[in-house]
């Protein structure tokens, strides 16, 4: 063989060496842009590095489109995740091989999906905390680094994509101020909070790539920080994959950061500091750097071997017939096995939040039926953001119609828009509210479909309807939203409340006006569907909030402050409205015992032994959740936090044994100094299906196991 890097029988890091060693300086800057180009004399083909997949190959045609995240993370299924994320691989090589076939190697075409989004969702105002796996820091690395794992596959010699973690670190708003913002954070928060999920993404999951965040942490540009890239994430965590600059952060540090003074300043800090791709246009000036002696071809050449080991591991310079996943057929993408994945994701994913009996509707007594709001028949709030497009889905209204008897009458009418106070230009204010309230009038129950989508959530520049770049200002709905609910209400009709959002809403202000209300989140292709046979009871709900859903906006801290202080369900001050881990069901399940140790040695694994009772009458999942409360008071520790979930499946009338691992050094706690140890002599264990606190017992009526565990040493 004349090229050893062609050589399969050497090692990756031995034919990237090569590789490397007959590429000129030129050559090897340009192909630290996301655009790398060709390099035609070493049969190197152009590769853009962008692509999306949070829940489905996103912006590349038809796909699955699965979930929003929010609503995945609501499953509290981390086999579940695993599944999705083997499905949308799946479609990711089906589609990149047959654009390779096609000679399209464009934007959103290739392996390297920078997914999952795995920032803490600390303030639901943030706009982007739809895109991550909620509010609790163990919750997030679970499910992350199932995602991962589903990604990259289990081959031992070729990766199927490379997953990124992204943003690296302490990022989650504000929108509007993230390019020169700059997130203080103490070594407590950081280490208790901010930092969990992407250990356990590098550690456990082995995730190719890391993404840095746009702002600055404690001083340091995220994509430019010694301290987060070098110190934690080379040297503590021992990461050996590339790092990816968030799309034009590296040119922040001279035109926002005000950290350097040009173009050249900013390449040379980020690649010194260990961002190894620039999502942007600034390593256009790595020449530059170099000439300026700010950058020498040894630093150049660190950053570029890791780009190629990754593009080695995904097989993009061996033949099809050694890279397994090479043989995945086109026909993959967008198949009916990952439509019915979809449906029973959203089936999962809904949280029923109140149900005053009225649920589940008797299909035999219902002959009229409305269904009316913003998002009752809107397609784009089934979507969320950085999304794939379906090939058939089904709004809530589809789904109703899908769902109810022949006999059965269905009015529709849409009362209002998401924002605005008419739909019609030449219209007088409030133009379609009546025809809502006269469906309303006609019928025996309304399905009231409200909410948000993404053109007013999202990232900056994306949510181009916001008024905050992509954040929200209020946690009330907008428009008329909550006025056509309370007209609704005043009819004779039985309401039910269906919330279309990337996190809870304000529902006080309308909470007595619904006789049920159900957060369906972003819930893909396939959430209307899945919606109309929660409702009709076809399936029971087994969603549970993976955050906190507080009374009034004016409950949470100032948007800005990173502290953790009254944020969360671990440090939160006042009476939530809903609680973390909380979700109400159709079925009555009974924890009938839990056998459990008394005393355990420090570092040790024991297990737990769960009896569990279905006494109801569906089949169903149940998310069980474990939560622990050190006992000492030294310093600021959370009320109790979640160390283990897991998702069982039980049908009626069964009683199930569920074994559970218990590692003790969960209980271990972070001191303002960010070090992790032991401080207590005992701490309360609880297991339940919910978390432990005053709020989830006023709305279950049922406390969780629990018992206080002595340690030995």
């Amino acid at each position: 063989m004349s090229e050893k890097y062609l050589d399969t029988s050497l090692s990756t890091e031995e034919r990237v060496e090569d590789l490397i060693s007959k590429m000129t300086l030129d050559e090897k800057t340009t192909q630290m842009l996301h655009y790398a180009p060709a390099i035609e004399r070493l049969n190197i083909p152009s590769y853009n590095w962008w692509n999306e997949c949070l829940h489905g190959v996103a912006r590349a045609g038809v796909a699955t489109v699965f979930p929003q995240s929010i609503g995945m993370a609501a499953t509290f299924n981390e086999n579940l995740l695993y599944r999705v994320a083997t499905a949308v691989s799946d479609e990711a090589r089906a589609k990149y091989h047959e654009f390779q076939r096609q000679n399209d190697h464009g934007i959103y075409k290739g392996l390297t999906f920078w997914t999952p989004n795995i920032n803490i969702f600390r303030d639901p105002r943030w706009g982007r905390g739809h895109e991550t796996y909620g509010e609790d820091p163990y919750l997030t690395s679970r499910l992350g680094v199932a995602f991962i794992e589903g990604l990259q596959g289990d081959d031992e010699n070729y990766m199927k994509v490379a997953a990124c973690a992204k943003h690296f670190a302490v990022h989650s708003g504000p929108e509007k101020d993230r390019h020169s913002f700059d997130a203080v954070v103490s070594p407590m928060d950081l280490e208790e909070t901010y930092l969990p999920a992407f250990e356990a993404a590098v550690i456990e999951a082995k995730v190719e790539s890391v993404m840095g965040a746009y702002n600055r942490t404690n001083g340091e540009p995220c994509c430019g920080s010694y301290f987060l890239l070098d110190e934690i994430l080379r040297k503590r965590w021992n990461f050996k994959g590339h790092v990816v600059s968030d799309c034009g952060a590296i040119a922040d540090f001279h035109n926002h950061h005000y950290v350097t003074n040009s173009p050249a300043e900013s390449a040379a800090l980020a690649v010194k500091a260990g961002s190894d791709l620039n999502c942007g246009q600034t390593y256009a000036y790595l020449d530059s750097a170099l000439a300026q002696g700010l950058l020498t071809e040894e630093d150049i050449d660190v950053s570029v071997k890791r780009l190629f080991m990754t593009r080695f591991k995904l097989g993009q310079f061996d033949s099809d017939e050694l890279v397994p996943y090479a043989s995945i057929p086109y026909e993959v993408n967008d198949c009916k096995e990952h439509h019915q994945l979809s449906l029973e994701t959203g089936l999962q994913s809904m949280v029923l939040l109140k149900n005053n009996s009225i649920l589940p509707l008797d299909r035999s007594k219902i002959k009229t039926i409305a269904v009316v709001g913003p998002n009752a028949d809107d397609k784009i709030a089934l979507l969320g953001n950085y999304n794939g497009t379906p090939s058939v889905a089904f709004t809530p209204l589809d789904g109703i119609k899908a769902c109810v008897n022949d006999e059965t009458r269905v009015f529709y009418a849409k009362g209002c828009e998401v924002v605005g106070d008419k739909t019609e230009n030449l219209a007088l204010p409030k133009d379609r509210m009546k025809e809502a309230i006269a469906a309303a009038s006609y019928s025996d129950v309304t399905i009231i479909c409200v909410g948000l989508n993404a053109d007013l959530e999202g990232e900056e520049g994306d949510a181009f309807n916001s008024d905050a770049g992509g954040d929200k200002t209020t946690l009330r709905l907008p428009g008329l939203q909550e006025e056509l609910i309370e007209k609704i209400s005043a009819t004779n009709t039985k309401v039910i409340l269906a919330v279309m959002t990337g996190s809870p809403i304000e529902v006080s202000y309308i909470h007595e006006y619904a006789d049920a209300i159900i957060q369906v989140w972003y819930p893909g292709a396939f959430g209307g569907l899945a919606l109309a046979r929660l409702i009709f009871g076809d399936r029971d709900f087994s969603g549970r909030l993976p955050m906190t859903a507080v009374e009034r906006t004016e409950d949470l801290p100032d948007f800005s402050d990173y502290k953790m202080d009254n944020r969360t369900y671990k440090f939160i001050q006042k009476k939530p409205m809903y609680p973390f881990g909380y979700g109400l069901t159709y079925n009555n399940y009974t924890i009938k015992s839990v056998d459990c140790f008394d005393d355990i040695d420090k570092d040790q694994v024991e297990e737990l032994m769960i009896t569990i009772k279905n006494k109801g009458n569906y089949d169903s999942h149940l998310p069980v959740q474990v939560y622990v409360k050190p006992l000492h008071n030294k310093y600021r520790v959370p009320h109790f936090k979640l160390v283990n979930i897991d998702n069982i499946f039980i049908e009626a009338g069964e009683t199930v044994t569920l074994p559970l691992d218990f590692d003790s050094s969960c209980v271990k706690t972070v001191n303002e100094a960010g070090d992790y140890a032991y401080d207590c002599e005992s701490f309360i264990l609880y297991v339940g299906y919910s978390q432990p606190d005053e709020r989830s017992f006023e709305l279950l009526g049922s406390k969780p196991f629990n018992k206080e565990i002595f340690f030995n040493n």
